[in-house]
């Protein structure tokens, strides 16, 4: 057993070992060759690296956050992302065309807000910048069931721990709230009326959920106060009313009033290892806004929190070990991967819907789905055509994907069996849930569920094989993964955000005041 770091000991030691570095010293431009020591560094700045930051920063941790992103300020303009019907360069991570599911128009290469990992079998979204995936994740802020969570997680976690400490201590946060009943009485959020209304026909349970939206901007949007942006169904490039409350206007925001927290934009990380002293090396390229390398920069840390995301996180493991910078990794570093059981449905009915207004208000939960559980999740989607609507299911996929290191081009390799069992279960699941949905209200599937995207990767650094319950990396006294890389392939039927920033206030409270054991 060793013992982990309590806030008093940091303070002890930080004085020794950063004094020729300090706070004002973080603040300057480092040239290249020359290597910067801090007590701290995560890299990436989601849900994950967020909560690290802020929890880093309270305890006076000098800590440095690498973001390959930029930052996306909200302008008074409503200029900030691009939209729809004319995107650019903003709308996409170092690509020459925008997504081919948002139409797959030719742009100028720039850092974006939207990246998409190409895989076999699959392809992956994920968000880029200050504030990683919360730039265009909707807000929706969602907690699984003690039951559905016990299908996914061991009993190493503590389910009603979660539920009385760090589930309500990130809400504190981001304080998140259900649509108000007057904005739903809106033409924008008809489809969301149409679907509870459908639900009930069906004796399917829907209701409102939590958002972490600012329901008052959102009414400002609605009166032509602020641009129309939530209520149009922005979401994959941002929502440029202001209306969404990204981490960067809250977590990250609170990390840097410390004083002890510098958040560092366009900072690509390509390399961490093993350096002297129980410390860790990191490498990283800062960039500009059109992806050309600037500089390079070399830290040393006492302590590294991985904050990537599923597929960087998972890339920047598996690279370390593939080249022996950091051989006492687990073999088990890119396995149990998942796409948290999306799928994408069109279901059409002869009504009038608006099916590109609007937001992600609603849910629909078939947990006693004869063959597995069930979310549905009616949204927003541009192109969709009137008299339907675009809904993303969700369900308890198995994490039978991997990430595979590929040398020669220095990347990882997203493997997704699509065919797979499970995943033809999960499909039954989903046509049985609508077949009862449609039977009800006379509509019908003018897509079936379509599994060959999603908006939540997880795994790759799982609990259990990579991981100890809070995130420690076996092997590693002071390497830690606090993001969806944790996380076996699915969040029991729910999007991710809350539970991966839950499980990472978790983690930061036994790091700062336990004890680990590998």
């Amino acid at each position: 057993m060793t013992r982990g770091v309590r806030r008093r000991q940091f303070l002890q030691t930080s004085v020794a070992a950063t004094a020729s570095v300090g706070v004002l010293n973080l603040q300057k431009a480092f040239a290249s060759g020359y290597t910067e020591r801090v007590e701290a560094v995560v890299i990436g700045s989601g849900f994950g690296g967020a909560v690290a930051s802020l929890r880093l920063g309270q305890a006076g941790i000098e800590t440095v956050v690498l973001e390959r992103g930029r930052r996306w300020e909200i302008t008074d303009a409503g200029d900030t992302f691009c939209t729809y019907q004319k995107p650019d360069g903003r709308s996409s991570w170092l690509s020459p065309t925008t997504p081919s599911l948002l139409g797959g128009t030719p742009i100028d290469v720039y850092t974006g807000v939207l990246d998409v990992k190409v895989g076999d079998g699959i392809t992956a979204w994920r968000g880029a910048g200050v504030g990683g995936t919360s730039l265009i994740y909707g807000g929706i802020t969602y907690q699984p069931t003690q039951e559905l969570f016990y299908q996914v997680f061991p009993r190493s976690i503590d389910y009603e721990e979660l539920n009385r400490v760090y589930y309500p201590r990130v809400r504190s946060i981001l304080k998140p709230s259900a649509i108000p009943d007057d904005i739903l009485a809106t033409q924008f959020y008809l489809t969301s009326r149409i679907v509870l209304e459908q639900a009930a026909k069906a004796n399917l349970k829907a209701r409102k959920y939590d958002m972490n939206i600012d329901w008052d901007i959102v009414r400002q949007e609605i009166a032509g106060q602020k641009v129309p942006s939530t209520i149009v169904g922005a979401l994959f490039y941002g929502i440029n009313s202001g209306a969404n409350q990204s981490l960067d206007r809250n977590y990250l925001k609170m990390a840097s009033s410390t004083g002890y927290v510098q958040i560092r934009p366009l900072h690509v990380v390509t390399e961490i290892e093993e350096a002297d002293n129980n410390r860790f090396r990191v490498v990283c390229n800062q960039i500009n806004e059109q992806g050309v390398v600037i500089n390079k920069k070399t830290i040393v840390c006492r302590y590294l929190f991985l904050a990537a995301g599923s597929i960087g996180t998972t890339e920047l493991l598996l690279r370390a070990k593939n080249t022996g910078k950091l051989r006492r990794l687990s073999e088990q570093v890119g396995k149990l991967w998942g796409n948290n059981g999306d799928a994408l449905s069109i279901v059409a009915t002869s009504r009038q819907t608006n099916p590109t207004q609007g937001g992600l208000v609603t849910v629909i939960e078939d947990f006693d789905n004869p063959i597995s559980p069930v979310v549905l999740e009616q949204f927003p989607f541009p192109g969709a055509p009137e008299g339907a609507y675009v809904a993303l299911s969700l369900a308890l996929s198995k994490p039978e994907g991997y990430l595979k290191y590929d040398a020669s081009k220095q990347t990882a390799n997203l493997v997704w069996p699509k065919n797979s069992a499970n995943n033809q279960k999960i499909q039954n699941a989903v046509l049985d849930t609508y077949q009862r949905f449609n039977q009800a209200n006379g509509t019908s599937l003018a897509q079936p569920p379509d599994a060959n995207t999603t908006a939540h990767p997880l795994g790759g650094a799982t609990i259990g094989a990579v991981c100890n319950p809070y995130g420690r990396v076996h092997g590693y006294r002071n390497l830690f993964v606090v993001d969806g890389a944790f996380i076996p392939g699915s969040c029991a039927c729910t999007n991710p955000s809350l539970t991966i920033a839950a499980l990472a206030e978790r983690s930061m409270d036994r790091f700062l005041n336990g004890n680990f054991k590998d």
